[in-house]
Order: structure tokens, then C-alpha cells, then sequence
């Protein structure tokens, strides 16, 4: 009897998470929409509103749906758009090697058993199963090749396989670097190479633990391939877990590739993904996701150059030094100190891919800037994201507003036929996008006029 008492409680309590958990999606489906034009988080200059904190955030998902038979996204005027590759696993990071072999990290979040333990964590792990991040990560690197020239990758072989939710990638000399979520390794490589053997060799461990909240692990060599630049995003979206949580997370580190050694480099960077040199400066880029719970307009995700030692907010503040009071106590020594970032990119766009454009075959229009994915918001009322946009650049630094290079992921009604994620410039200058609820590879590239 006492063990019906005992399951006849756990189920009300199951019962009662469920309506509450239910209660919570309805009434974030019935917050207040944005009246704000789509310009207004954007650019050298954004207009910043007044914090709008709600006990119940916006939760606004996109249903991930997948491309129909022949469907693919819209290419701006004067580009054209065809898939590289299709079939893929959850397809998030892209990195062309020398010969021109495109490596695609196959890959999804780890297991984070800690993180559904709360309601907001297990509420969170359904918006993001139907928003398409739901499933299994292939744990791969799988390797595309073009071997005749025509636009469409002919050879495709697992490059890697049993790897730990694989992001960032880096060839230098003969060695290539991979991100997993816990540890950067290195492993042999020679031009050509179809699959490595090897186990690898750990450089360095990383954070990750059992939350491990942002675990896309980015990184990018300097010139001379002493360094790299990894990045780690913050276990929390304010540190709702206590700093003791965020220990070396939110920043870029500086890793010394012979020795393992590594510093912080820059700090305060809730979520830094994309990483790309500007080519006139040599200065180290990177696109940032900000943090949520402010309202469908703040806080912009960014665009900014890294400063060595700099430090760039989070979480005690946002955008330079906008106060976040909902983080305490609070550190005014630090905040003083706080980077306002280069270029606002929009509220909740989760702008993740990231690429300099030295080397495209585009327009002159798309020469002298950046490319960015916009992975798209799961948590704004109206959308935000969901395309490929270019940043124009001018003596180093961004300026105007940004141009749409691929956009068409979202149906009238509001799904997902795909999410744009990292980009990068292939052999012929062409950019490619992965898209991980297509399961696609696009490639973009130049539209040649044909005459009569």
C-alpha cells in the first residue's frame, strides 16, 4: 500500500509539472509582440529600449520542417543558390582545407543530465527539440570533395568519427585541430587524406560538465600558426547558476599549440562562436549570442573585434554598460571597464557563422566585409535571423547597415524549412552555408548572365 501511495504521489507531481510546463508555453505564446522596426538593433549605432522583463519570456518556435523536393533558399540579386551537398546529420560547422576539400562537423549538443533537472530545463529541451536541435549528435567530421569543378560535392568519407560533439576545426602544417565540447585534440593529417585513424592527441581540456549550456567549442589559428583562438560560451544566460559555474567560460582563450598552455584573452562574452581575421588589420573578429529574458529587443547579438585582456559585459551588463540588474551582486569596478561592441546584429538572431570575405568571386558589393549566419530566435516575437547576411566593412570596421544573402528559410506559416549555421569560403570564392534542419550544405555563389 505504501508503495501505490508513494507512485500515486510521484504521478501528481509529474501531473502538476506537466500543467505547469504547459501553462508556461501558453502564456509565452501570448506575449506581446515587438513594435519596433527590424532596423532598430542593428548597426554602428543601435537604439537600445528599456528592459522589458516578463516572469513568463517570450517563447515563439519555429517548427523545424525540412525542405520540400526542389525547394532551396532565395539568393540576393545578382547570386545564385544550389546545394554543395545533401543527406547530412545535423550539419553545424563548415572549414575548407588547402586542397579545397570542405570538412562539415556532423554534429549536436552532448549529454547534459544536470540541465534538465528544472523546469526551465526541461522546458528548454523541448523548444529546442522542436525547433530541430533535438537530435542525436553524429559525433563526425565527414569530408566533401568537388573533384570535378561543377559546384556539387561527388566524394563524400567520415573524416572522424567517435568524436564528442565536434564544432571548431583548424589545419596547421600537417596537423588538424578539432573542438569537442570538452577538450581540443590534435591529429595527423596529410593532403588528400579520406579518413584519419588516429585517436588524437589531447591539447588541452575545456569546460563542459554536466550543464555545460553553451557547448560550441570554436577556434581559429593566428598567421604563423603558434596560437589558437578557442572559444567558450557561459554555462547560464546570467549566471543563474552562480560564477562559481562560469569559471573560464564566457571568453576566447589563447592557446599555445606546442605547449597546451593557454590565458584568457577576452572576457565577458556570453556566447562567442564565429571567429574570422579581418584581412586589412590582421584583427581578430567575433559574432556573440547575448543573453535572454530582457524582451523581444534586447539584448543585440554582436559583431566586434577581440581586444586582448578586453572586456566585454557579461553578465553584469550588456552592450558596454547597460546595468543587467538581475545579476547579483553586482560589480561596478568591471562594469566600468566593459567594451561596447562594433555592430549590433538584432535582437535574439543567434548570429553564429561567421567569415571574412577576403577571396569571394561575388559582386563588388559583398568584396570588403563579413558574412554571418544567422542560426534564427526561438524566444521573439516577430522572427529574427534565419538568413545569411553580409556586413560591409570600410578601414577595418563595420559600417551602413547589413545586406541579406540568403534568406527563405521560413514558410508564410512560420516553420522552418532550414537554419542557416556556419559559413565559409570555398576554393573558387563561392560561400557555403550549413544548414542543420535541411541537412544541407548550400552553396552560394555568383549568377552568371546568360545571352540569347
Amino acid at each position: 500500500m505504501t508503495g501505490f501511495r508513494s507512485d500515486f504521489k510521484t504521478n501528481q507531481q509529474r501531473l502538476f509539472t506537466l500543467l505547469v510546463c504547459f501553462a508556461f508555453l501558453v502564456l509565452a505564446a501570448c506575449s506581446f509582440a515587438s513594435k519596433a522596426p527590424a532596423t532598430a538593433g542593428v548597426g554602428v549605432n543601435p537604439h537600445l529600449p528599456a528592459p522589458n522583463q516578463s516572469i513568463i519570456p517570450t517563447v515563439n518556435i519555429a517548427p523545424a520542417k525540412g525542405w520540400l523536393a526542389g525547394a532551396s533558399p532565395l539568393a540576393a540579386a545578382g547570386l545564385t543558390v544550389t546545394a554543395f551537398a545533401r543527406d547530412l546529420d545535423h550539419p553545424r560547422w563548415i572549414y575548407v582545407l588547402p586542397n579545397g576539400d570542405v570538412l562539415v562537423a556532423e554534429t549536436n549538443s552532448p549529454a547534459k543530465p544536470d540541465a534538465a533537472k528544472s523546469i526551465k530545463g526541461w522546458i528548454t529541451g523541448l523548444v529546442m527539440k522542436r525547433a530541430g536541435a533535438g537530435v542525436a549528435s553524429a559525433n563526425r567530421i565527414t569530408l566533401l570533395r568537388d573533384s570535378n569543378g561543377d559546384g556539387v560535392a561527388d566524394v563524400r568519407s567520415v573524416l572522424l568519427a567517435g568524436l564528442n560533439s565536434p564544432f571548431g576545426m583548424a589545419l596547421v602544417g600537417n596537423s588538424l585541430y578539432v573542438a569537442n565540447s570538452d577538450a581540443v585534440l590534435k591529429f595527423p593529417y596529410s593532403s588528400g587524406d579520406l579518413n584519419i585513424a588516429s585517436s588524437g592527441i589531447k591539447l588541452v581540456d575545456l569546460p563542459a560538465g554536466s550543464i555545460n549550456y553553451h557547448w560550441t567549442k570554436n577556434l581559429i589559428a593566428n598567421a604563423d600558426g603558434t596560437k589558437l583562438y578557442v572559444t567558450v560560451g557561459s554555462n547560464s544566460n546570467v549566471a543563474e547558476n552562480g560564477m562559481e559555474a562560469e569559471e573560464n567560460r564566457a571568453a576566447i582563450w589563447e592557446l599555445d599549440i606546442k605547449t597546451g598552455a593557454h590565458r584568457t584573452f577576452a572576457s565577458g562574452l556570453r556566447n562567442p562562436n564565429g571567429l574570422a581575421w579581418e584581412p586589412e588589420t590582421n584583427q581578430l573578429w567575433t559574432v556573440v549570442n547575448e543573453r535572454d529574458g530582457l524582451g523581444n529587443d534586447l539584448v543585440p547579438d554582436y559583431l566586434t573585434s577581440v581586444k586582448d585582456g578586453g572586456f566585454y559585459g557579461w553578465p553584469y551588463s550588456y552592450y558596454g554598460q547597460y546595468v543587467d540588474k538581475r545579476v547579483q551582486p553586482q560589480q561596478p569596478e568591471l562594469v566600468a571597464k566593459a567594451i561596447v561592441p562594433d555592430y549590433a546584429l538584432g535582437s535574439h538572431t543567434a548570429s553564429l557563422g561567421l567569415a571574412a570575405s577576403l577571396g569571394t568571386s561575388f559582386p563588388e558589393t559583398f568584396t570588403n566585409g563579413m558574412f554571418i549566419g544567422q542560426h534564427g530566435s526561438w524566444n521573439r516575437k516577430p522572427f529574427s535571423g534565419y538568413k545569411v547576411i553580409f556586413v560591409p566593412f570600410k578601414n577595418g570596421k563595420p559600417t551602413g547597415m547589413p545586406l541579406d544573402v540568403l534568406t527563405g528559410f521560413l514558410s508564410d506559416e512560420g516553420d522552418a524549412f532550414g537554419r542557416p549555421v556556419g559559413v565559409a569560403l570555398d576554393k573558387q570564392g563561392a560561400l557555403l552555408v550549413a544548414d542543420d534542419v535541411g541537412n544541407v550544405i548550400w552553396r552560394v555563389s555568383k549568377a552568371i548572365n546568360k545571352t540569347p
